[in-house]
């Protein structure tokens, strides 16, 4: 059996993409699956830097042939394992589309070992992240209520229309740092009104996750949310995402 995997995308920074994700798998493995946590933003990977670790492994040592994909996981106290990318280097943000068949390759193998494997894709829409994410077996686009995020989160949908194989379906919608669950309702209907007009289909909604301070301060303190503070609301919303999935 291999593990489902799910990839994490936004069109833009700035909508809590990757604090998502990491909850995302907390939430996953919280519910007793095996949970392998991929940061996939090759170039600025940032998993390893929200959760204050310094791995001694990571991606890029798996595609050097330095290490072995399993040999480079590491295990958080979260209860899931981390595959760190390499930040701010340009040799893994260059990989050609020879690398990225091999990343989805090294992936495939891992999910032997997994239920669940949460892929943070870098923001934006470039050709490694629209290849990971047509493999995704669920894509969740993250969004907020700021306009010029349901503009990106639309383009991330029509490009995944394109790019994935034709019997999956659309992507997801996370709506996240919303200020009540009716606004970020309203956020995912203009979404999916967009998408069924102009695109013929319509997204779901994986969930509504409402804005939290406490979300900040662990960020800040480079914790899990719901290590740190067990009845943060934020935290509530992303397991009951996680139940969905």
């Amino acid at each position: 059996m291999t593990a489902t995997t799910i990839m994490v995308a936004s069109g833009k920074g700035g909508v809590g993409k990757t604090w998502f994700a990491i909850t995302l798998a907390h939430c996953l493995a919280r519910r007793g699956l095996r949970v392998l946590l991929f940061d996939a933003d090759l170039g600025l990977a940032n998993v390893d830097i929200q959760l204050g670790l310094l791995p001694e492994r990571d991606m890029g040592g798996v595609l050097a042939g330095q290490c072995t994909l399993r040999q480079a996981c590491s295990r958080h106290a979260g209860g899931f394992d981390i595959l760190a990318g390499r930040s701010g280097s340009g040799e893994l943000a260059g990989l050609g589309p020879a690398g990225w068949q091999t990343v989805l390759h090294l992936l495939a193998e891992a999910g032997r070992d997994y239920d669940r494997i949460v892929v943070d894709l870098g923001a934006g829409l470039d050709p490694f992240v629209r290849q990971m994410a047509a493999a995704a077996d669920r894509l969740l686009v993250v969004a907020t209520e700021e306009p010029t995020s349901l503009t990106d989160a639309y383009a991330v949908l029509k490009l995944h229309r394109q790019d994935r194989p034709k019997p999956r379906g659309p992507g997801a919608i996370v709506v996240n740092q919303a200020s009540s669950p009716a606004a970020g309702q309203r956020v995912y209907e203009t979404l999916a009104r967009a998408s069924a007009g102009f695109l013929g289909e319509m997204p779901g909604l994986a969930g509504v996750v409402r804005r939290d301070e406490k979300v900040r301060e662990a960020i800040r303190r480079q914790s899990l949310l719901l290590a740190r503070h067990p009845g943060a609301q934020a935290g509530a919303d992303v397991e009951a995402l996680a139940v969905s999935l």
